[in-house]
């Protein structure tokens, strides 16, 4: 049956019921991500929820890592309502939208438990458009917006539970929808020597006390650039959201890896320059779905409801995970211009390195962690 609950509001986009997406291609998603960190390296959780309506599944995650562990809790199951927000012991709860929303883990055998509530610090910012062809194929075409804010509640990994309170618990979400790889692999065809998403991936949404910085490069190998973004945006909603400038990254690679020990971004219009290290890294391209595990891709059907939980350590993972997005605890610091200069913010360093990028000496094929 196509009619749903969603259906008995004015919110229809096009002729069908909205349980049916305008675009018939099955790499149709509609998708939350959020982390959450205590502003240093003693946790770091990641977790979303994602829908798939042309492929009939939905699907959730949370990875925490916690000095050497990696644990997931992931779900799969049907897809019916897309009011319900749900998978399994999973569910998101929209309180104020834009502005506060509950994330629930319920009880379970897999060893993550979670009840927190999640509050914006700034508006919400409508991220640049994100669109990619390949060889005659679109394979993103997605629309985003992000936000920074603070939690409150409880978070249980294993025998550790974490009293999770606003005046340093911090994290960013974002919202994504549109067009990007999903579901069971597709055969590659004319596109098997052609990264989906080629070149260096970088994504810092930085909190500070009053203010956000966000920061996003894609960056292929040959020095193109399909997005970038360099702003600030101010927790008051009066103060106007600022362009940077272009900005221009100088990283330092963790030898025989595909991992960042330091990142300093410049922003040519301002002369802003902010220095940036990991804290905690979660290698979340293992275990949740975002494509290396042949056996559990988002939007892959696995049944009806299936919940699974996988508990591994970050030693065991990444050799792996360095292949995928990369996310960590980030600190950052300005270290200038003088208004500024000092000040210290948390928030994600995501990195990732697709293919050959010469910039960096990263051949094709990778090189082996030590």
């Amino acid at each position: 049956m196509s009619v749903s609950s969603w259906d008995d509001y004015p919110v229809h986009q096009t002729s069908e019921f909205i349980r049916h997406v305008a675009t018939s291609d099955r790499n149709f998603y509609d998708r939350y991500y959020f982390n959450l960190h205590g502003s240093s390296d003693e946790v770091f959780a990641i977790f979303g929820l994602g829908q798939y309506p042309n492929l009939g599944t939905t699907d959730a995650y949370c990875a925490v890592t916690c000095g050497e562990s990696h644990r997931i809790i992931r779900a799969s199951a049907e897809l019916e309502d897309r009011a319900d927000i749900s998978v399994g012991p999973i569910r998101i709860e929209i309180i104020e939208p834009l502005k506060k929303l509950r994330f629930v883990i319920e009880p379970n055998e897999h060893g993550i438990e979670m009840d927190v509530v999640w509050e914006a610090s700034i508006p919400a910012h409508e991220e640049p458009r994100q669109y990619l062809r390949r060889k005659g194929k679109v394979v993103f075409d997605t629309q985003r917006f992000a936000q920074t804010g603070h939690w409150s509640g409880t978070l249980t990994s294993g025998d550790k539970t974490f009293e999770v309170t606003a005046d340093r618990w911090r994290g960013c979400r974002d919202r994504s929808w549109g067009v990007r790889p999903v579901g069971e692999k597709e055969p590659d065809g004319i596109r098997a020597d052609i990264p989906t998403m080629g070149g260096m991936w970088n994504y810092f949404p930085m909190q500070f006390d009053d203010h956000a910085v966000l920061y996003m490069c894609h960056q292929e190998n040959d020095g193109e650039r399909p997005l970038e973004e360099a702003v600030r945006i101010w927790a008051d909603p009066e103060k106007p959201t600022e362009w940077l400038g272009k900005p221009e990254w100088a990283h330092t690679t963790i030898p025989g890896t595909r991992l960042l020990s330091a990142s300093t971004i410049t922003f040519e219009d301002t002369k802003t320059v902010i220095s940036a290290k990991p804290l905690l890294t979660n290698f979340v391209s293992i275990g949740t779905g975002y494509g290396i595990d042949a056996d559990w891709r988002h939007g892959m059907y696995q049944g009806e409801l299936v919940v699974q939980g996988i508990d591994t350590t970050v030693e065991e993972i990444k050799g792996l995970g360095q292949y995928g997005v990369v996310d960590a605890v980030g600190e950052f610091t300005y270290e200038g211009p003088d208004t500024f200069a000092g000040k210290v913010g948390y928030g994600l360093y995501e990195t990732g390195f697709f293919g050959a990028f010469d910039a960096l000496g990263l051949a094709d094929r990778g090189m082996v962690f030590p």
